[in-house]
């Protein structure tokens, strides 16, 4: 059972994440697997399932598939993917052929099977608090999280501060934000070029609709969220040594839109535009309806939680990103006793791709060396 309720900390509790989505999911098996026994460890959030706001998300797209390839799974050791265990459940080779072209993408499905399976191992509900966290303290034992604590090493996984609808279109009757739950009328305007644009001017063609993308940016096309380099030790190394201006400059470039090459969507989109279905244009027309697929807000100071930690303690920012060490760390507030990392979205500065599962784990994993290391 979960705790529901503020409750003061023990000494035993020595580390805490704050969030519950995929990325405090993922920091929690981490340590557990690093041998952090679950009584240890205590995780405040909002939802006591971690695939909750995810799962509602892709559901509101009609994702059907991940973006990520077999790696992009939450168990905290690499082997094995997700391809040789949904082949193994499926009892089909299927999925471990199309590993050889990097031709894999999990199911939404299957992702949420093994999701669950990675909760229950771990034992998460055990540590599981609801309670949302607004403000973080640093004292001389570490941190106090809403006065509760100390606790000495604290990972914040507080998600995406919310989702972007452009500030033209507010109380327009006629706008939904992709993520939620939305039906498509005879004529549909979707702004945006990204991943959750693409699916929608499919979903939206399949369902009947007329639909004019509305971008003043052209899409990148490419398989993962960034670059795959920056994924290896050598890409992210080289990131790392990079000047700040530098740095900030890649994770720019890195906000432009992008979706996989499939020629198959490809070919749906150029029957869609012969038959005048399907448009692009700069700029927003009379449409019936508005899908805004434009994402999160961006930024740290959109998220209450790391906007008052960086003016509680005055902390170092460059172009609107938190810097941190290379670990996902916060420098100033991270010492031989003590640790604040910093996973998912806002951890950028660290890891570019930081909110996809590779850069949750990225930094669970140093995170959890951290903590080990005090012992």
């Amino acid at each position: 059972m979960s705790r529901t309720g503020p409750a003061p900390s023990t000494t035993a509790e020595r580390a805490a994440i704050v969030g519950s989505g995929l990325a405090a999911l993922a920091a929690y098996a981490t340590l557990r697997r690093g041998g952090i026994a679950s009584e240890e460890i205590v995780v405040f959030g909002t939802h006591c399932d971690p695939t909750e706001q995810w799962r509602q998300q892709a559901a509101a797209i009609r994702q059907q598939r991940m973006r990520s390839e077999s790696d992009g799974h939450l168990a905290p050791a690499d082997f094995p993917g997700l391809a040789l265990r949904v082949a193994w459940r499926r009892r089909s080779v299927r999925p471990l052929l199309q590993t050889v072209s990097r031709g894999y993408h999990p199911r939404v499905d299957d992702f949420l099977v093994h999701a669950a399976a990675v909760r229950e191992r771990s034992g998460f509900d055990a540590s599981f608090r609801r309670r949302r966290i607004t403000r973080v303290a640093a004292v001389d034992a570490g941190f106090e999280l809403d006065g509760e604590g100390p606790f000495a090493h604290v990972f914040l996984a507080t998600g995406h501060p919310g989702l972007a609808v452009p500030g033209a279109l507010a109380g327009d009757p006629r706008v939904v934000h992709a993520y939620e739950p939305h039906e498509y009328a005879s004529c549909v305007a979707i702004i945006g070029a990204g991943m959750a644009a693409a699916t929608e001017w499919r979903n939206a063609l399949a369902a009947g609709s007329e639909v004019v993308s509305v971008r003043r940016r052209e899409p990148v096309r490419q398989p993962l969220n960034v670059p795959r380099p920056l994924f290896t030790r050598r890409g992210l190394a080289a990131y790392h040594r990079a000047p700040r201006e530098e740095r900030a400059a890649t994770l720019r470039r890195l906000s432009t839109p992008s979706f996989p090459p499939d020629p198959e969507f490809d070919a749906v989109i150029a029957a869609a535009a012969a038959e005048g279905r399907y448009r692009v244009t700069a700029e927003l027309n009379g449409a019936e309806q508005v899908i805004a697929a434009t994402g999160f807000r961006r930024g740290f100071r959109h998220d209450e939680l790391l906007a008052g930690l960086v003016e509680r303690h005055r902390l170092e920012v460059h172009d609107g990103w938190l810097v941190l060490e290379g670990d996902s760390t916060v420098p100033a507030l991270t010492d031989e006793r003590r640790t604040l990392s910093i996973g998912g979205i806002a951890g950028q500065w660290a890891f570019p791709a930081a909110d996809t599962i590779a850069g949750a784990k990225y930094a669970a994993r140093r995170f959890l060396e951290r903590v080990c290391r005090s012992r």
